[in-house]
């Protein structure tokens, strides 16, 4: 931060406090935001996370319906289908809650 003033020559000892009180909100602002955009990432993370399990406990249950298996086995079924092709398990999950694939 640059401090520009009318008169050549050092800053008084006010000018001086008055800058460095500048200089700390300046700080406290820039911390206060990257904080507030990681904890948005981290929601946002956690979110996706949510999701993706909810649609993979939905996609488990569908499998474990239409097959007469249990969640364990309704589990191992969607894990070996998307293991192979280095799939995670949302992009499958997502097919078979919408019914356009049956394990």
């Amino acid at each position: 931060m640059g401090l520009c003033g009318s008169n050549t020559g050092a800053l008084s000892d006010e000018d001086s406090a008055i800058g460095l009180a500048l200089v700390d909100v300046a700080t406290i602002s820039l911390l206060h935001e990257q904080a507030l955009r990681e904890s948005t990432l981290v929601n946002d993370q956690l979110q996706r996370a949510l999701n993706s399990r909810v649609l993979i406990e939905q996609a488990k249950a569908v499998i474990a319906q239409m097959n007469g298996v249990d969640m364990n086995e309704a589990f191992a079924r969607l894990a070996r289908y998307a293991r192979p092709d280095h799939l995670n398990l949302r992009e499958p999950s997502g097919k078979i809650v919408e019914g356009s694939l049956a394990l």
